[in-house]
């Protein structure tokens, strides 16, 4: 019998060159239906293994799946706006010559605070044509800042001191594995992104985290803060962390497929992308924007139940984010252009738009203004950045010297450690000298007490 190319799609083959071979291979064997069918079916599920097949490997070669060729880099980058460059590692600022080299890169930034990660820098802005790069966001999506100026004096905090510090020490919850009862909900959890099949199995990973804090450079403190607009000095509370285990795990979900789909040369290959035309790249759109919503959850539960437990009243609160990816509209050529904006450790500074930039947990954090500076992607630093990895700080400061110089300050540390003392990072004045055409200073937060997670020492 006569097989057409209905019957073929009916077999669940796309239409193309295929039709036309495998009907005349069809017709020259003279198939039955069901025994065309059943061959057809079969190269379909494995084309390679009919590839020297005399009669279908012309069919077979027309069913492989396309070769993941490289996909090569520009020889020359689009255009980057480095800030700071004499406080910048050469790693760093390599790290952004290479991501501008990428065939899908528009415009591209580095901030003051810049130093070395994975793919694109810390630090790094990348304004990409219509695809989104996992790495380029970040493993701890949504990383935030999150401020709090309550309406107690700062010259009544020493005689709290210890009503404050139980307040701390029982609403707050930090670490890696940390897991709470899920008594903590909040309407996050009831959001429908959570039903995304990919990462439907990690709501319960959520639940467990909700309103806790991460580790390593990740804090709620309390210090004095000094606002424009407002007259005093005031206790304040803030808070620096993301979206935990949750973001954790969707970033390692879509950084995989990215890989998988998008093979670029190893010196690039963590710069690997997701088609926002594609399935993937809008399920991972959906659900970092989920984790960003999750992450913002998390400082609100911290902050409602700190000013709860004090009993005072909030005269304003600030709250920003980074390791994220934002869609908007830049000019290129003369001409406006919509781009996908990633910010790896970096923040919007969009005109008008409010940011926190902190430093160490014994020098000062800045409430900014932004100035929406083209050039930097109407971005600023995400902090003051580190100036040594946590090994070498370690290795070259000793924690005498670090609680002399807490001690000097009237700070109070509870958890932290030594590689997160003020000289493992950047002098923030110098960070935001190099920033003022983008962000103004509206404000100053100067810790007095800390609490990070407690370093786990390695089981050997």
């Amino acid at each position: 019998m006569k097989i057409d190319g209905k019957e073929l799609q009916k077999w669940g083959l796309k239409p193309g060159p295929v039709y036309s071979v495998l009907m005349d291979t069809i017709s020259r064997l003279d198939l039955h239906r069901k025994q065309a069918k059943n061959i057809v079916k079969s190269i379909m599920k494995d084309p390679s293994s009919y590839l020297g097949d005399s009669d279908w490997g012309d069919a077979a070669k027309l069913l492989m799946p396309p070769e993941n060729k490289i996909i090569q880099l520009n020889e020359k980058g689009c255009p980057i706006k480095i800030y700071g460059g004499h406080l910048i590692e050469d790693g760093a600022l390599n790290q952004i010559e290479i991501a501008s080299k990428l065939p899908v890169s528009v415009q591209a930034a580095i901030m003051p605070d810049g130093h070395q990660g994975y793919g694109l820098p810390i630090g790094g802005v990348l304004a990409t044509d219509n695809v989104v790069i996992p790495y380029a966001v970040g493993f701890d999506i949504a990383c935030r800042m999150h401020l709090t100026v309550t309406d107690v004096e700062a010259s009544c905090m020493e005689g709290m001191r210890g009503k404050l510090r139980n307040v701390l020490m029982n609403n707050t919850f930090f670490g890696t594995g940390c897991e709470q009862d899920g008594g903590n909900n909040d309407s996050i959890m009831d959001d429908d992104r959570f039903n995304i099949p990919s990462i439907k199995n990690l709501k319960g990973k959520a639940l467990s985290a909700l309103g806790s804090s991460g580790s390593g450079n990740h804090f709620v403190e309390y210090g004095k803060a000094k606002i424009d607009g407002i007259d005093g000095e005031w206790l304040a509370v803030l808070s620096h962390s993301g979206s935990r285990g949750f973001g954790y795990d969707i970033a390692k979900l879509y950084t995989s497929l990215a890989t998988e789909k998008c093979k670029l040369p190893k010196v690039a290959q963590h710069l690997a992308w997701l088609s926002m035309d594609d399935e993937d790249g809008q399920e991972y759109w959906e659900a970092m924007n989920l984790a960003g919503d999750y992450a913002k959850a998390c400082h609100n539960i911290i902050h409602r139940r700190i000013v709860k437990g004090i009993r005072c009243r909030v005269k304003v609160d600030y709250s920003n984010h980074h390791n994220f990816a934002w869609k908007d509209t830049i000019e290129v050529g003369g001409e406006l252009k919509e781009v996908i904006i990633h910010r790896k450790g970096a923040t919007p500074a969009d005109c008008g738009v409010m940011g926190i930039i902190p430093s160490s947990m014994s020098t000062p954090a800045y409430l900014v203004e932004g100035k929406g500076c083209k050039d930097s992607l109407n971005s600023s630093s995400h902090g003051t950045g580190r100036m040594m990895s946590r090994k070498q700080a370690k290795e070259t400061f000793t924690l005498s010297a670090m609680k002399k110089d807490l001690e000097s300050k009237g700070i109070e540390l509870i958890g932290g450690g030594l590689d997160e003392c003020k000289d493992a990072y950047k002098d923030v004045d110098l960070v935001m000298e190099e920033q003022k055409e983008m962000v103004s200073i509206k404000g100053s937060f100067m810790p007095w007490m800390v609490r990070m997670a407690v370093e786990r020492k390695k089981k050997w």
